[in-house]
């Protein structure tokens, strides 16, 4: 059985047990951080962690991929602190956001993916904590050319190292099918790459399209109704299913404990759905009603996650 670097040392992929595969603890800049000493309180974002965190463990989830990028204001200490606190088996990434940054503009792919190797290697900010997984972006501007380097870059320590990919996607632009282009054409074998945010759409041309080219999609940003309504997100899973995906989908949300993007108020007021436990209490159990089996359920929360980890390796 594979094993894969967790943020307290390495997991055997068969424990990973129900996994969360695109969440977030903290998302806030690290500029504001440094600028104004209290931009967050970082007592009670671990408080409010340990708690979320906790209400997971009881529902049965034993996994949580944090796919917060370097320049998303990552805080390793903070992801170490929660995961000693809890117990949970917690999986942190390395990798950049699709957002244009001077400092990156000058610097080649092969550069920018010696950092991201570099975390997977050796450790993040000075810990032993190995990122275990690569996350990498494409927004509304679309593959841009800054954007393709960042993928590129996120190919090659791909390639060097084994760690599997995991990804940002607009579905209003169907950037995911660009993701994947970028990726063949760098010699990603596209079955080690989760194409993400595949949930937003319920295009199902679209998403089969990305499927059957064999990346892994997304479904989650599950209670981010302002996005698409959960009855439509269940939908389309259980359409999937019934078409016989369900071996290449994972469910996830892409909720925070703390994200500086919005005021929380506002999060709460007009999504207040989007929480850790969504896919537990609401997402599994309408998928029951649409049809969608135990084994399926399982699948999708459970095994292709394992599968997804087990293909380590570097080529």
């Amino acid at each position: 059985m594979a094993t894969i670097n967790g943020v307290l040392g390495p997991i055997e992929t068969r424990d990973l047990g129900f996994t969360l595969m695109h969440e977030h603890i903290l998302v806030a800049s690290w500029a504001m951080r440094q600028c104004f000493p209290g931009y967050v309180d970082e007592e009670k974002l671990i408080r409010d962690a340990i708690r979320e965190l906790g209400s997971l463990q009881q529902r049965g989830v034993r996994t949580m991929v944090d796919l917060t990028a370097i320049n998303l204001g990552r805080d390793i200490r903070v992801i170490r602190e929660v995961a000693e606190k809890t117990g949970m088996q917690l999986i942190a990434a390395t990798g950049f956001y699709w957002t244009e940054e001077p400092w990156m503009d000058a610097w080649d792919a092969e550069v920018l993916s010696e950092y991201m190797i570099r975390e997977i290697r050796e450790g993040i900010g000075g810990t032993d904590t190995r990122a275990g997984i690569l996350k990498c972006a494409t927004d509304r501007l679309g593959v841009t050319p800054f954007n393709r380097k960042l993928l590129q870059a996120t190919a090659r320590a791909h390639r060097l190292t084994g760690v599997p990919i995991s990804t940002h996607t607009a579905v209003s632009n169907q950037s995911g099918l660009a993701q994947q282009d970028v990726f063949e054409e760098c010699g990603v074998d596209l079955s080690r790459v989760v194409i993400g945010h595949c949930g937003d759409s319920d295009d199902i041309a679209y998403l089969e399209s990305i499927l059957t080219r064999g990346s892994t999609i997304g479904m989650d940003r599950n209670g981010i109704d302002l996005i698409l309504p959960t009855k439509q997100r269940v939908a389309t899973i259980a359409e999937l299913c019934r078409g016989g995906w369900a071996d290449q989908m994972v469910l996830s949300h892409d909720a925070s404990c703390f994200i500086d993007w919005f005021p929380r108020q506002l999060v709460e007021q007009s999504a207040p759905e989007w929480n850790y436990r969504h896919v537990c209490d609401v997402v599994i159990p309408a998928l029951r009603e649409s049809g969608v089996s135990d084994e399926q359920i399982g699948k999708m929360t459970v095994d292709n996650p394992r599968r997804f980890f087990e293909q380590q390796g570097a080529y």
